[in-house]
């Protein structure tokens, strides 16, 4: 059976996830609600290794460094200003895009398996992931303006 791999993946991303919303909100301090809300889902992502625990247990996992290679690669530090801000919340925006299939495919395994309890961890983190993407679609959408159009260059 295959299911630890996503398992393993899953649980790696959320972990990857929490660490790099809190990334973006310590860099983007300056930002009050970006300071806030990405805390706010950091949180969210630190609750879905907790809820992954007991699954992981049951069913094992093994490591991939997926969602560890998109933070390194894409977010080894965060960037300055309002076109820093726009490209840092679309690093975050690929994250949580991984982290949501990622979902989608557990929740067909838990469909397939018949098993009730990872089926429930699927939905209830499934449900916070698309309330974090749909946070950084309204973020993005509200600062590409002013970061690509008003900003003045500074460069």
């Amino acid at each position: 059976m295959h299911l630890a791999t996503y398992v393993g993946l899953q649980h790696e991303s959320s972990r990857t996830l929490a660490g790099a919303f809190r990334q973006v909100a310590d860099g983007h301090a300056a930002e009050p609600d970006v300071y806030v809300i990405c805390h706010q889902l950091a949180e969210r992502s630190d609750a879905h290794v907790g809820k992954l625990a007991p699954i992981a247990r049951r069913y094992g996992e093994r490591r991939m460094d997926e969602p560890e290679r998109l933070h390194a690669e894409e977010m080894p530090e965060t960037r300055s200003g309002p076109v820093g801000l726009l490209r840092d919340l679309q690093d975050l925006y690929t994250l949580v895009s991984f982290a949501d299939i990622t979902w989608t495919v557990l929740g067909q395994a838990a469909q397939g398996t018949r098993d009730r309890e990872l089926l429930r961890v699927v939905e209830s983190c499934r449900t916070d992931t698309h309330r974090q993407l749909l946070w950084l679609n309204t973020r993005i959408k509200q600062a590409a303006p002013q970061a690509l159009i008003a900003a003045e260059d500074t460069a």
